[in-house]
C-alpha cells in the first residue's frame, strides 16, 4: 500500500530536516526550500498534506499555499511560522484557506496529530472525488436551493446596515448585539453564515464563535474586526475555522467580495457536502468552555441535539 504524501518546505535545510524525521516512518516526504519547485511537485503528483513556512525569500508561504489551493484543491494547507505577523495569518485564511496554523518552535506530538489529521481528511477526500460521491455519512446531506440566512453580531448598527445593503433581499440577515440574541437567531432561523465581531459589549467572545463552529459546522463564519491579538485569531483558525478575516474600518469593496466568495463557497459545500471535512474542528479546550455563561451553553446544546435536517433546511 502506497503512503500518504507530505510535502515540506522551508527555506532553511536544518527545519527540512527536522520536520522530516518526525514524518518519514510513516509519510512519503516530499521537500524543498523553493516555493516554485513546490508548486511543480503539486502539479506532477498527488500531495495530502502541503506544510509551508510563512517567511522565505522566494516565495511567502501565503502566496504559495493560495496558488497551491488552485492546482491541488484536495492538498490539506498548514502554514508554519515563528512570527505572530498579523497580515500573514490574514492572509494565509483569506487567500490560502488554511487548514490549520502552528507556531514555531513546534510540539512533535502535537504537529504529528495535525497532519495526521489532515491526511486522513485528504484522503476521504480523493477517494470521494474518485468515486464521483456527493454524500458523506459521518455529514448530513444539505438541502439544495435555499439561499442561506446570515447573521451579524456587532454592536454597531452602522455594521449591519452596511452588510445588509451589500446583501440586498437575496438573503435574509439578522443581526444580534449579545450573545443571547445571537444564540436565540440560531436557534430558529437557518443560519448559513455568520458575520462577527471578536469583541462583543466590551467581552471577548471568540470561545463562543469557536464552540459554535464545533457544534455546526456547516455554518461559516467571517470575523469583521478592529482587534487585532494574534494569538486569538490563530485560534480562531485552528478551533474556529473561520472563513475570512477582515479588518476594520470597513472597507466596503473588500467586504462585498468577501461575501459574495462566503456565499457561493456555502453554495459549494452544500452541492459536494463531503466538503465540510476541511472544516471540521477539534473540540475547544475545557478552559474555554468555562468562559461560557450558563445560559449561552444551554443554546448550544439544544444546536447539538437538534436533528441534522433542522440546522440544514
Amino acid at each position: 500500500m502506497l503512503k500518504p504524501t507530505v510535502l515540506l518546505v522551508d527555506d532553511e535545510e536544518r527545519i527540512l530536516r527536522s520536520l522530516k524525521m518526525l514524518f518519514l516512518s510513516k509519510y512519503k516526504v516530499l521537500s524543498t526550500t523553493d516555493g516554485n519547485e513546490a508548486l511543480k511537485m503539486l502539479a506532477q503528483e498527488p500531495v495530502h498534506v502541503i506544510v509551508s513556512d510563512q517567511r522565505m525569500p522566494i516565495m511567502l508561504g501565503v502566496d504559495l499555499l493560495r496558488q497551491a489551493k488552485d492546482i491541488s484543491p484536495n492538498t490539506m494547507r498548514l502554514l508554519l511560522t515563528g512570527y505572530s505577523d498579523l497580515q500573514a495569518i490574514v492572509g494565509s485564511v483569506n487567500e490560502g484557506e488554511i487548514f490549520r496554523y502552528i507556531n514555531k518552535p513546534w510540539q512533535a506530538e502535537e504537529l504529528k496529530a495535525t497532519v495526521d489529521k489532515a491526511v486522513e481528511i485528504s484522503l476521504k477526500l480523493l477517494q470521494l472525488h474518485q468515486s464521483k460521491t456527493d454524500t458523506i455519512a459521518i455529514l448530513p446531506t444539505p438541502v439544495v436551493g435555499q439561499a442561506p440566512h446570515v447573521m451579524v453580531i456587532d454592536n454597531d448598527e452602522g455594521t449591519y446596515k452596511e452588510i445588509q445593503s451589500i446583501i440586498g433581499i437575496t438573503n435574509p440577515t439578522h443581526w444580534a448585539t449579545s450573545l443571547d440574541e445571537a444564540f436565540n437567531i440560531l436557534n430558529n432561523k437557518p443560519i448559513g453564515v455568520v458575520i462577527s465581531e471578536i469583541e462583543l459589549n466590551g467581552e471577548d467572545i471568540t470561545a463562543s464563535i469557536k464552540t459554535l463552529k464545533q457544534c455546526n459546522p456547516n455554518i461559516l463564519t467571517v470575523v469583521l474586526t478592529s482587534f487585532q491579538d494574534t494569538k486569538s485569531l490563530i485560534s480562531l483558525i485552528n478551533h474556529g475555522q473561520v472563513y475570512r478575516f477582515l479588518p476594520k474600518p470597513i472597507h466596503k469593496n473588500l467586504l462585498a467580495r468577501s461575501l459574495d466568495a462566503t456565499l457561493k463557497h456555502y453554495q459549494a459545500l452544500h452541492l459536494k457536502p463531503q466538503l465540510l471535512m476541511r472544516h471540521i474542528v477539534d473540540t475547544p479546550k475545557a478552559d474555554e468552555q468555562q468562559t461560557l455563561s450558563t445560559r449561552v451553553l444551554g443554546f448550544i446544546r439544544k444546536l447539538r441535539n437538534r436533528p441534522a435536517e433542522q440546522t440544514l433546511n
